[in-house]
């Protein structure tokens, strides 16, 4: 009966919430939690439930997964927000379920934090589990990633589902033997791409086997530590490919899974990786593959996950870069493209996004192409702008602004292509700046019209 009037009283909250037209986010899901750690044991689901998690990438692979789905017409729930702890997780069920606790759904795709997989899923049915890659983020949340890794690694030697694994990520592969009972292991691998390195030119994790301490050694390094590697000593890393992405073509945008050519609206390795694991899970659950084409080739988050947008017909590029990882990934975007462009990086360091900001210096400014100027803002514009400087950068061409709106308006000042990076609390505050500018630029440019 209490779990009854929990999810009744939050029935009546979230039909306050529509009426105020508010989301609520995880609110719902903290109220119900406090009320009752137990509370996912009620819940009655008799459907697929596919969870994704990473350090980097979730969203992105979790929305598409669920879109996949959906152009199957299948009914699907997911976390799209991005509320992916406990209570994010639980609010979703509570807007979903009835009163006796019971989901009507195909399938129920979830991004999920990865320090919470052990906490949710202890009591929440899980079918397939994806997992992208691990990298250093939010240190003093987290901790390092071998003990985020071992965590997982614990709650994975009892589960006997499908587990879709990254077999270029040493520190996600390694999961895979954690339970050798589990016969549902699936991996996945991207082939080597034309901006692929002989020698890891960014800062990255994994360097030795778990297994037997001996140095890994890589025949390419795609970005960071993520590429084909194995170890000489005991072979680990030589596993069987489920599914591996073959003639990637960034300027075009495609690539080959078999001999099925898939196109997105991507130019990044990065969402390659992302891409094949959708592929992946969609095959695993027999969606047809004309279907999983059509999704990729019009999907887009458009929330600023490497958003390409018009503005003022400048063309601007927005992506979220949380960790280091993140941030050299989108610089390696950045500096792919030979086009002159300018940069405006946004750096807080709110609760959300961890207090510890030491992370900015393994970000790799050292190799900047065409890049004529860099604007700074956050409340660490300085310490961003100090970092840029160290690495040899111009310190005539650095322009750091506290102030997020006269950053961005400085940044318009030129027809200059325009890329941004920012991190988890600024992304929303940065592309709410951009777009809020080129609304009155364009209200102006009427004004002006009507006068004349």
């Amino acid at each position: 009966m209490k779990n009854f009037f929990i999810l009744f009283a939050m029935k009546v909250l979230y039909i306050g919430l529509k009426l105020a037209r508010k989301n609520g986010g995880n609110f719902l899901g903290k109220i119900a939690y406090d009320w009752n750690p137990d509370i996912f044991q009620y819940f009655k689901i008799n459907c697929p439930v596919i969870a994704v998690t990473a350090t980097n990438g979730k969203t992105m692979t979790n929305n598409a997964i669920g879109h996949v789905f959906k152009t199957a017409n299948k009914k699907v729930i997911s976390n799209i927000e991005g509320n992916n702890m406990e209570t994010g997780i639980l609010s979703t069920l509570l807007k979903h379920c009835t009163l006796n606790g019971k989901i009507k759904a195909d399938y129920l795709v979830f991004e999920v934090d990865e320090g919470y997989v052990p906490v949710i899923f202890k009591d929440l049915r899980l079918d397939t589990l994806v997992i992208l890659d691990f990298f250093r983020d939010q240190l003093d949340r987290n901790g390092e990633v071998e003990s985020l890794i071992l965590k997982i690694n614990d709650f994975l030697k009892n589960y006997t589902g499908n587990l879709i694994l990254n077999n270029d990520d040493p520190n996600v592969a390694r999961l895979g033997q954690a339970n050798p009972e589990n016969h549902n292991v699936y991996y996945f691998s991207v082939e080597k791409y034309a901006y692929a390195t002989d020698n890891m030119t960014e800062a990255g994790e994994g360097k030795f086997c778990p297994f037997c301490n001996t140095r890994i050694e890589y025949e390419y390094y795609q970005y960071s530590h993520i590429g084909k590697f194995k170890c000489p000593n005991c072979n680990y890393g030589n596993n069987e490919i489920y599914q591996l992405a073959t003639n990637i073509d960034l300027k075009n945008r495609t690539f080959s899974i078999d001999t099925i050519t898939y196109q997105t609206k991507f130019n990044s390795i990065y969402n390659i990786y992302n891409f094949v694991a959708v592929i992946a899970c969609a095959r695993l659950y027999q969606i047809d593959t004309e279907i999983i084409q059509k999704t990729l080739s019009t999907f887009l988050l458009n929330n600023g996950r490497l958003e390409e947008l018009k503005i003022n017909n400048i063309p601007t590029i927005i992506n979220l870069a949380k960790n280091p990882t993140g941030s050299n990934v989108s610089l390696r975007i950045l500096n792919e493209d030979e086009a002159e462009k300018e940069l405006l990086f946004v750096l807080n360091d709110n609760l959300a996004d961890g207090h510890d900001v030491s992370w900015i210096w393994d970000i790799n400014f050292d190799t900047l192409n065409q890049v004529s100027r860099i604007i700074t803002s956050g409340t660490r514009a300085y310490d961003m702008a100090i970092r840029i400087k160290t690495a040899g950068y111009p310190i005539d061409k650095i322009e750091p602004y506290l102030n997020l709106h006269e950053a961005v308006e400085n940044l318009y000042q030129t027809n200059t292509k325009k890329y941004v990076i920012a991190n988890y609390t600024s992304l929303q505050p940065t592309r709410n700046e951009i777009l809020k500018l080129s609304k009155e630029t364009e209200i102006l440019g009427n004004q002006i019209k009507k006068d004349d």
